[in-house]
């Protein structure tokens, strides 16, 4: 008689469905890490036109010259769109509607300038979990 060499079926089966069980535990893990990074990489390329907005508003440029082009903004792989705005108080805006996961898509980030100065950023559309830490 000679012994049987490889797995059963039966075996084979159960680790399929041990594999499917541990993809489908792990799959929204995963997703909720893809839109946070998403998310925290968006933050990341409106701050860069924080330095050219502040540089504007103290040389006291025409506010209505400032836009996305002038601040170096420019739609990317996570932002559709992009938008800069310097009001004559001193208040500027910065935002993108990010693309990507089905999370954070079609949602718009804010970086918001106080008249005094004061950057914060505005990630109110998003979850709470997904926000980067600096974010309300």
């Amino acid at each position: 008689m000679q012994t049987g060499k490889g797995f059963t079926l039966i075996e084979v089966l159960v680790v399929v469905a041990i594999i499917a069980v541990l993809a489908g535990i792990g799959l929204p893990a995963y997703q909720k890490y893809i839109a946070k990074a998403q998310l925290t990489g968006a933050l990341a390329e409106l701050r860069a036109g924080m330095t050219t907005v502040e540089y504007a508003q103290q040389e006291n440029r025409d506010a209505s010259l400032i836009n996305a082009d002038y601040v170096g903004l420019k739609p990317s792989t996570r932002c559709s769109s992009v938008e800069a705005r310097l009001e004559v108080s001193g208040a500027a805006t910065l935002s993108c509607v990010l693309m990507g996961n089905t999370r954070v898509a079609g949602f718009r980030l804010y970086l918001r300038r106080s008249q005094d100065g004061v950057w914060q950023c505005d990630g109110g559309e998003f979850e709470q979990s997904l926000r980067p830490a600096q974010c309300g």
